[in-house]
């Protein structure tokens, strides 16, 4: 369980306002004025590694199926489980696949594919 009082004792200033008023938590730091978190681990200086529903790593480049069907935001379409996605590319974000599928730009999670 985290402290809910502002820490004095090194933590860090806020990236968002850089105000020095941080809460601490047991995985995050909170800015008591602005209310942005982070967390505390900062990521670690090698790549990033992207790994498919089977752990297997990912790359630029790469083929990929869908693993399942996918609803579509904002619309009433689904991507079948089977499609394939050629010549990905790797993005930092929530959805770290970037590609097109039929021609139409699409961002998936890395959890719903598998590598071809």
């Amino acid at each position: 369980m985290g402290s809910f009082y502002p820490s004095t004792m090194s933590s860090p200033a806020c990236p968002a306002c850089s105000l020095e008023e941080v809460l601490s938590h047991s995985a995050h730091w909170e800015c008591a004025t602005c209310g942005h978190e982070w967390p505390k681990e900062q990521p670690a200086d090698g790549p990033r590694v992207v790994k498919d529903a089977n752990g297997n790593p990912l790359a630029d480049g790469d083929t990929v199926v869908l693993i399942k069907d996918l609803k579509l935001r904002g619309g009433s379409g689904v991507l079948k489980g089977g499609t394939k996605a050629k010549n990905i590319r790797l993005v930092d974000g929530d959805h770290e696949i970037d590609c097109k599928i039929d021609g139409t730009p699409m961002a998936l999670k890395a959890c719903f594919v598998k590598k071809a």
